[in-house]
């Protein structure tokens, strides 16, 4: 089936050839069209998505570092408990010392206590400062990820509006595109496929419009002309390289 199939698109002469291609190229330009309304609305629906979640992740960050610096607040806290019970359990046994050194002993481990204690209020106070400026910080980018929402749910309802407009005849525009790329030869529409993504508008059948190429605006030479009238090859512009067709071919019910 393959091959009887095969065999049937090589028996398409050169005029059916480019009256297929010209009609899948201006299929393909209103599906093109289509896309040029939507414009940069999808893209910036990614970008939003894509600020979100880091925006998110930002914030979960910061949530997480006023957690844990609860956490060591709390254990400095313990820390400066357990400090002080030493320190009452040390002035209790200088009543009981038989002697200086151990009078000295005993003033030391006091001291000690004392001075982990002033590190664990420094620390505890550096701490607070610490989640003073990151729940100022998750704060304002709870803010920003509030407007971000609503920007992106913007743009998905007009994106949605704009979609739900044009899908449908985008859908038949497709349908109708594959039927008639089913007509070219693989290799043909590939190089059609090719010269439409090189192309900045997509164009990669144009016509000859006042003795020049359609897509780059080139004059093309009489006799070559007259060689583009006969439709017995596929021809190209030696500019741009897009397949060029005579004008009549748009007038002759081949859209």
């Amino acid at each position: 089936m393959n091959a009887n199939l095969a065999e049937t698109k090589s028996e398409i002469t050169v005029e059916e050839k480019l009256r297929a291609l010209f009609k899948l190229q201006a299929i393909d330009t209103k599906i093109d069209k289509i896309r040029i309304v939507r414009g940069e609305l999808p893209l910036e629906v990614q970008d939003l998505e894509d600020e979100l979640a880091g925006l998110q992740t930002r914030i979960n960050n910061l949530k997480e570092d006023v957690t844990q610096m609860d956490t060591s607040i709390n254990d400095k806290k313990n820390a400066i408990k357990d400090s002080l019970t030493l320190i009452k359990k040390y002035e209790g046994q200088q009543g009981n010392v038989r002697n200086n050194r151990e009078f000295d002993s005993i003033n030391k481990e006091i001291e000690y206590q004392t001075l982990d204690i002033q590190l664990s209020e420094k620390r505890i106070k550096e701490f607070r400062t610490g989640i003073d400026a990151k729940s100022e910080l998750v704060t304002q980018a709870t803010v920003n990820l509030e407007e971000r929402t609503r920007d992106l749910d913007h743009k998905k309802a007009e994106l949605a509006d704009i979609v739900s407009e044009t899908e449908k005849e985008e859908e038949l525009l497709n349908d109708e595109s594959t039927k008639a790329a089913s007509k070219i030869e693989e290799r043909l529409f590939l190089a059609y496929k090719r010269i439409r993504t090189n192309a900045i508008n997509g164009l990669a059948v144009v016509t000859i419009q006042r003795d020049a190429c359609g897509g780059c605006f080139n004059k093309i030479p009489p006799q070559r002309q007259m060689d583009i009238r006969l439709r017995k090859k596929i021809i190209v512009c030696e500019y741009c390289g897009r397949i060029l067709v005579d004008p009549e071919i748009a007038t002759e019910g081949a859209i």
